[in-house]
This record gives C-alpha cells, sequence and structure tokens, in this order.
C-alpha cells in the first residue's frame, strides 16, 4: 500500500511540475491574467479538471510561480549585500549575480517583471511581500555595519528598498540586454554598477 501512495505522491509532484513549466513556457509571450487554465492543462496533456487538484485558479498558480522564483533568493542576496568587504567589490558581485539569474532563470525573471505591475491581484501582492522581506533582511544586515550608526531603522529600510529595486530594475534591464547581444548586456552592467555606485554614496553622506 505506502509503494502505491508513493507512486501516486510521485505522479502528483511530477504533474504539478509540468503545469509550472508549461504556464511559465507560455507566459514569455502573455500576462498571466490572459492565461487559461485550458491552455496550460492541454499543453501538459492532462483533463482540465487535473488542474484543480494541484491550483485554485491561475492566480494561485501566478503565486506559486513567485514563490519558486523569489524564496530561493532571500539568503543569497541578503548576504551578498551585507558582505562586510568595500562596496566597489559587493556592488560588482550584486551585479554578476543578477546578470548569472538573469542567464539561467530567463523565464522567471520576466515573470516577475511583467507581474510586478499586472492584472492579478494576489500574484502583484505575493511579488510584493517578498520584495518586502527582502528590503527587511537587508536593512538588518547593513544595521550591524559600522557605517550604518546613527541611521534610523527607517532610513535603514528605505536605504534597503532602494536596493532591492534597483536589482529588480537591473534584472529587467539585463533580461532585455542579454537578448539584444553581448555588447548591450557589457553596457548595460556597467551601467547598473555606476548606478548601485551612486546609491551607495548617497549613503556616505545621508547623516551629513
Amino acid at each position: 500500500m505506502s509503494h502505491t501512495v508513493g507512486i501516486r505522491q510521485a505522479q502528483k509532484q511530477k504533474t504539478r511540475r509540468a503545469l509550472l513549466d508549461s504556464a511559465l513556457g507560455l507566459l514569455e509571450e502573455q500576462s498571466l491574467s490572459s492565461l487559461g487554465l485550458r491552455e496550460v492543462t492541454r499543453a501538459v496533456g492532462v483533463a482540465p479538471t487535473a488542474f484543480y487538484r494541484h491550483f485554485r485558479d491561475t492566480a494561485d498558480l501566478g503565486v506559486a510561480l513567485v514563490e519558486e522564483a523569489l524564496d530561493s533568493l532571500h539568503g543569497l542576496i541578503a548576504s551578498t549585500l551585507a558582505d562586510n568587504g568595500d562596496s566597489a567589490t559587493r556592488i560588482h558581485t550584486t551585479v554578476d549575480l543578477i546578470a548569472d539569474l538573469v542567464r539561467t532563470r530567463p523565464a522567471h525573471i520576466r515573470f516577475i517583471a511583467r507581474e510586478r505591475h499586472g492584472g492579478v491581484q494576489p500574484v502583484r501582492d505575493a511579488i510584493g511581500t517578498q520584495l518586502r522581506l527582502f528590503a527587511e533582511e537587508v536593512a538588518a544586515a547593513f544595521a550591524r555595519e559600522p557605517q550604518s550608526e546613527g541611521w534610523s531603522e527607517d532610513d535603514l529600510l528605505m536605504l534597503a528598498s532602494l536596493y532591492v529595486d534597483q536589482m529588480v530594475t537591473t534584472a529587467s534591464v539585463l533580461l532585455e540586454a542579454e537578448e539584444a547581444g553581448p555588447g548591450r548586456a557589457e553596457r548595460a552592467r556597467d551601467t547598473a554598477r555606476r548606478q548601485m555606485r551612486l546609491v551607495s554614496l548617497g549613503r556616505r553622506h545621508w547623516l551629513d
């Protein structure tokens, strides 16, 4: 009996994975608000009723994609931004991290960039929640640094939010640049480094 249950669970997870992958592929060319569940199930080769064994609706599927795209990045991004090395090294590391994500997970990056301000409220809320968590984690890391002496919690959170917003913007710009060619991609990375350096310079003089 347990063997049979194990097989069923494995098949269920396989179907869920296929639905997520299929949806992500279809969302390369359209927004979530225009995606139909029949489109997704047809691409996977399962009946529409099978969709409801895994997700309540396409919004629920979208939230699962948000969690898949962003959940695993919390520790990685926070530790990168909180590195106590010099500012220039941290900025280069951050931009390289974003560029690597764009190269390895372009469909996820495109989905987040499009749906962050898209028409599906639960998905917008899920993205907003994840980005706020990023900002809070980065602010906590910044608070431990000597250069944050005298900063209020609100100002540290504002600074962290600037970094997070810049990272999201950089990911969107690099996604387009990578598709345009290596020359444009390198120029985009250089611009991103300069923009982050500007934020870093503002941090040094904020209390002036």
